[in-house]
């Protein structure tokens, strides 16, 4: 069953296999989760801290952190960010999802989405900002399929970015 969960101890291995997919990107993703391998438990305690506001690095904000699992496989995460402060405004939003490399193409960059908006009114938004790069159309596409509005495209830090807005219903 496919469905968006806390994270949980029975998903490690198979989160641990996509941070390896990650890596070989080279995006960064492992930055996150650095200080926490071999430590899963205490990476699910900073999420939950997180979430109340906890123990925030500076410049971050209140968020809410899931996984996309199929049964006991996980597919991807999303950050659902309370509110949003300057930073976030330009670039990242309050939503920023991502599916493991060998999972894409397969209509999950859409659910993960569709499910964070629920996630979202829970919290108490009814309108959520989301940014991705301009050459990164299949995120603007996955946006423009849960209706998502863009705003504006802007030059953020020598990168052009689309800045798009859902109401959520």
């Amino acid at each position: 069953m496919i469905q968006l969960v806390k994270p949980q101890l029975k998903y490690k291995d198979s989160f641990y296999e996509a941070i390896a997919e990650f890596e070989k990107e080279e995006k960064g993703y492992s930055d996150f989760f650095n200080g926490f391998e071999n430590k899963f438990d205490e990476f699910i305690l900073k999420l939950e801290n997180a979430e109340k506001g906890i123990g925030l690095e500076e410049g971050y904000v209140p968020y809410t952190y899931m996984f996309l699992v199929d049964d006991d496989k996980y597919i991807g995460t999303v950050s659902i960010r309370h509110k949003l402060n300057d930073i976030l405004k330009k670039e990242g939003g309050h939503i920023g999802y991502d599916v493991r490399p060998s999972e894409r193409r397969k209509g999950y960059g859409t659910m993960i989405l569709k499910l964070s908006l629920l996630i979202a009114k829970q919290i108490g938004l009814d309108r959520v900002m989301i940014t991705c790069d301009d050459n990164n159309v299949a995120s603007w596409k996955i946006m423009e399929k849960n209706g998502a509005v863009l705003d504006e495209k802007y030059d953020y830090k020598g990168r052009f970015k689309r800045r798009y807005w859902i109401d959520i219903i």
